[in-house]
């Protein structure tokens, strides 16, 4: 059903528009709202569809909810605690000791209609230990395989693909989705600790991470933004022999350490994620560059994809896919190798930084 909503005052033609650009950007849905800023300059009362969108939105742009949120280690302590704006200092905030994920009970509670609530003195960034932003999600890290053309082009032709039977086949129809075991998941500044009798092929994927914030499934295209709660940086630490010998690609992807992550969470709300820069380095040379408009499938497809088939969970995290430039793409392949250190940026959300020992 289609809707043609009037608002009256500034603010609120503003905050449709940002509602709007989020649609937009999901692309056509049957539920979708058509949104209409025809402004009443009498001041009369926006019409109730209008009314009910604005108080949604004002709740989501609520103190607190424009965020970045870290989990830290200090005093042999583990902590989440707001980062700020300058990324200099961190001020600690109070959490449930619930026994599960400290992340994930924040996330939580944001969502119920709680605020941050400070906890002690802020910390400088030099005297913290950044882990995982979350180590407990209800599941596996979601991956997508394949999701940069040029990337699903080099991927195929490396020999190292077993979804593609030639080159004709390289760019999927649909996601192609694995999982990544969460004892992968380290902190943005440690070790990726390879376990070298076991696989010598390391290479190197820089991803945007989706979190999940409010659950669901069988979730529309139109309301997939809706259950995001914010995004962070990935780098999918692969196995190359262990995923061709296995044939698909748990293994390779699952070793201890093998999924950095970090620095922080970056909440949705006034971030775009379908026009982010991402960025890898690999001792300081740069190998992958790439936008996330250039996605074959966008954010809102992954998340209705995955949902339809399992319910999405409060701080279930999707790596999204990475672009061109792994190491598998060069001839010979360019593979990781101890000392090495890998740099992953993402413009607006951060940056991971991890030697290979």
């Amino acid at each position: 059903m289609r809707a043609v909503i009037a608002a009256g005052f500034a603010e609120d033609e503003m905050i449709l528009e940002a509602i709007q650009r989020r649609r937009d950007a999901a692309g056509p849905d049957d539920s979708q709202i058509e949104i209409s800023v025809a402004a009443d300059r009498a001041g009369r009362q926006a019409r109730r569809p209008a009314r009910a969108l604005i108080e949604r939105e004002r709740a989501r742009r609520a103190p607190g909810a424009d965020m970045k949120l870290a989990c830290f280690e200090h005093g042999n302590r583990i902590r989440v605690g707001l980062v700020a704006a300058d990324g200099a200092s961190i001020q600690p905030i109070a959490t449930a000791e619930n026994g599960g994920d400290p992340m994930i009970a924040v996330i939580a509670a944001q969502l119920a209609g709680g605020a941050p609530q400070p906890e002690g003195a802020a910390l400088a960034m030099t005297e913290v230990r950044l882990r995982a932003p979350i180590t407990r999600p209800s599941k596996n890290v979601l991956c997508v395989g394949k999701n940069y053309r040029a990337h699903a082009a080099e991927f195929t032709k490396s020999g190292y693909d077993s979804s593609a039977r030639d080159a004709c086949d390289a760019v999927p129809e649909v996601p192609i989705v694995f999982t990544k075991a969460p004892c992968t998941m380290t902190g943005a500044h440690d070790a990726v600790v390879v376990p070298w009798e076991l696989t010598r092929e390391i290479d190197y994927e820089g991803e945007l991470g989706v979190v999940i914030g409010r659950p669901g499934r069988a979730i529309r295209r139109g309301d997939a933004y809706d259950h995001v709660f914010g995004y962070t940086v990935i780098n999918d630490v692969t196995a190359r022999d262990l995923q061709a010998r296995h044939k698909q690609w748990l293994l390779g992807k699952s070793i201890d350490t093998f999924c950095p992550i970090g620095p922080w969470i970056v909440s949705a709300e006034e971030l775009d994620p379908a026009n982010l820069e991402l960025s890898c380095w690999v001792n300081g040379e740069l190998r992958q560059q790439a936008n996330t408009r250039d996605l074959i499938f966008d954010i809102p497809t992954l998340v209705a994809t995955l949902s339809a088939s399992m319910t999405l969970e409060t701080g279930d995290i999707i790596a999204t896919g990475t672009p061109a430039g792994v190491g598998i793409g060069f001839d010979p392949p360019r593979f990781l190798t101890r000392g090495d250190v890998v740099r992953v940026a993402i413009s607006h959300v951060g940056a991971i930084c991890n030697t290979i020992t």
